[in-house]
Formats: structure tokens, C-alpha cells, sequence
């Protein structure tokens, strides 16, 4: 079986363009598509870091949140009056029963 004369032509074309002069002159060019690809992976490996360590913080910001809204309301339970009078008595200290006495300086009244 002969081939075409087409397919030949194609053959001599597809050689003219593959042969070792076109890859040697071509190997910068080679080079700068290697290093465009290098480039385009560490982006995406950055990229992905970079979206890890957004949604770590974000993580740990709600935990500090949290930590803070159950801190702010042990301290806000804790400072009630009633509080305090049970956490001072093991000292010794009682809530006042009876009116403050207001000393005056009778030297300043006159």
C-alpha cells in the first residue's frame, strides 16, 4: 500500500517543523513556558497556605470571642451585690445595715 502524495506533503511539513535546529533555537522559549508553569504552581500552592492560614486565624478569633463573652459574664455575675457580700465574708467582711454617718468640719460650716 503506497501512501498519497498528501500525506507525504503532510509528513515533510510535520518534519520541517520537528527537527533539531527549530527545538535548539526554540530552547528559551522552552525554558520561559517551563518557568510560567514553576510560577503558576507555587501560586496555587501559596494561594491554598494563604486560605489555610485565613481560616486558622478566623477559627482562633471566634475561640477568643467566645472565651471573652463567657469571661465578660462570669465577671458581670461575679460583681453583683450579692455576690460580692458571699465572696468577702469568708474575711471577715459584712454589708453595711445601717445609714453612712457624713462627718462634717464645723469650721468650714461657719
Amino acid at each position: 500500500m503506497e501512501s498519497t502524495p498528501a500525506i507525504k506533503e503532510n509528513k515533510k511539513g510535520l518534519r520541517k517543523w520537528i527537527n533539531i535546529r527549530w527545538i535548539v533555537r526554540n530552547v528559551p522559549f522552552f525554558l520561559f513556558l517551563s518557568g510560567l508553569a514553576v510560577i503558576y504552581i507555587y501560586n496555587g500552592h501559596y494561594a491554598d497556605k494563604t486560605i489555610r492560614n485565613i481560616n486558622k486565624a478566623s477559627k482562633q478569633l471566634k475561640e477568643l470571642e467566645y472565651e471573652y463573652k463567657t469571661l465578660k459574664s462570669d465577671v458581670l455575675f461575679q460583681s453583683k451585690q450579692s455576690e460580692l457580700a458571699k465572696a468577702v465574708a469568708p474575711i471577715g467582711l459584712k454589708e453595711m445595715t445601717s445609714p453612712a454617718i457624713i462627718l462634717q468640719d464645723s469650721i468650714i460650716n461657719k
